[in-house]
């Protein structure tokens, strides 16, 4: 089968493909169809989060298939309810959570949760919501309106309104009026160009937002369950959001989207929902994701491995300063800011040829997203390939 002509023919073309058939995965390595071994340093764009091919996932994930695979959320459903109690635990937030299918639909729960608290909390509406310039918050179409840049809102409106877009964290503040109810912030901003933000300022602009009863609303798709050394990236900044999301690698693999918030009783039944969302398979693979992971931090392994990787792409920016400004990001989130977009695409174009993945970021940014689980000589071969791609350039 000629399967490039047919993924053409019969697939919607939303994605700019690399036509390379992988047949299986080991941690971080990929094989394609002749053999060729690649190092991904994107699990699946931050989703492979314990590596491919984990046999302790697969045996999860087969284990309950062999059971249950799906019943409603009209029913109790175990791994769900042991999974919210482990995140809680694990997070020490005093929250409640909802289970979704991706960050997309966590991200609008999360607004609808926000909207609920403004209409019922007080005498006058309060709905608008404040993100960021240079945002992301998914493809639907509230969340990619919550998503502050602007070449993202061509073609799809008109779009819900009340979204404002703050330059950056210090002009938050400036912006909240009479009707402003909550705050959405990506704590690292990864399709932005792999960007943290300020500690202390973002510990301020928690500060405030308390005071003035406007709520932080956290966007952890990307950042969560360990991507950047703790459980949440709010951990590490230490503050406590009032909602946070939650989807990418806290399946595995498997979809699943997750919302916590400390507003605990601001949904009645019949007020949001999800068919699939929270089923028994991906709940169940979730639960074993966390606890492997958790075990990960707990031995030391995770810390040791983020600090080689750190150490290693430090040395490739230094070396390399015809080609990039700076080295970006925090734990596993990581990036190279190119010097020019032409750079940046040559980058992956090269560093794909040498057999090593990597990933584009705004800012014109090569970003790093490493399976958490990836060895020192996984990341040494993977550094091994990318210098010679960008010996190359």
């Amino acid at each position: 089968m000629d399967l490039r002509k047919i993924d053409q023919e019969y697939v919607l073309h939303t994605y700019a493909r690399n036509y390379v058939n992988f047949k299986y995965g080991k941690n971080a390595r990929l094989y394609d169809e002749e053999g060729k071994e690649y190092i991904d340093l994107t699990s699946g764009i931050g989703v492979v989060s314990v590596g491919h091919g984990n046999e302790r996932l697969s045996r999860a994930i087969c284990d309950q298939a062999q059971k249950i695979i799906h019943i409603s959320n009209l029913f109790l459903i175990e791994p769900q309810t042991l999974l919210a109690k482990r995140l809680v635990e694990l997070s020490g937030y005093d929250m409640r959570l909802f289970f979704a299918n991706s960050g997309a639909e966590a991200n609008e729960g999360a607004i609808k949760i926000a909207r609920k608290y403004g209409e019922v909390d007080g005498e006058v509406k309060r709905y608008k919501i404040i993100t960021l310039q240079h945002s992301f918050h998914g493809r639907t179409i509230t969340a990619l309106k919550a998503t502050g840049q602007e070449a993202m809102h061509t073609y799809f409106g008109p779009f819900p309104d009340g979204f404002v877009y703050a330059e950056n964290i210090d002009h938050i503040e400036s912006l909240i009026d009479d009707h402003t109810v909550a705050v959405m912030i990506e704590l690292i901003q990864g399709e932005g160009g792999v960007e943290p933000q300020e500690r202390q300022r973002v510990q301020r602009l928690a500060q405030t937002l308390r005071q003035k009863d406007v709520l932080l609303i956290v966007d952890e798709v990307q950042t969560g369950i360990y991507r950047t050394g703790e459980l949440l990236a709010s951990n590490l900044y230490e503050i406590e959001p009032d909602i946070i999301t939650l989807a990418k690698g806290l399946g595995g693999g498997v979809p699943i989207g997750a919302i916590m918030t400390r507003l605990k009783s601001i949904f009645a039944p019949g007020d949001h929902g999800s068919t699939f969302g929270g089923n028994y398979l991906s709940t169940r693979a979730a639960l074993e994701v966390v606890n492997m992971l958790e075990e990960y931090k707990e031995s030391g392994r995770l810390d040791e491995v983020m600090i080689y990787f750190e150490e290693r792409l430090k040395n490739v920016a230094k070396e390399y300063e015809r080609l990039f400004e700076k080295e970006v990001g925090l734990g596993f989130m990581r990036g190279l800011r190119a010097r020019s977009a032409d750079i940046q695409n040559e980058v992956l174009s090269k560093a794909f040829e040498e057999g090593v993945l990597v990933l584009k970021a705004g800012r014109n940014t090569v970003r790093f997203l490493p399976p958490l689980t990836i060895t020192k000589s996984e990341i040494d071969e993977g550094f091994e390939r990318f210098t010679r791609a960008l010996e190359r350039i």
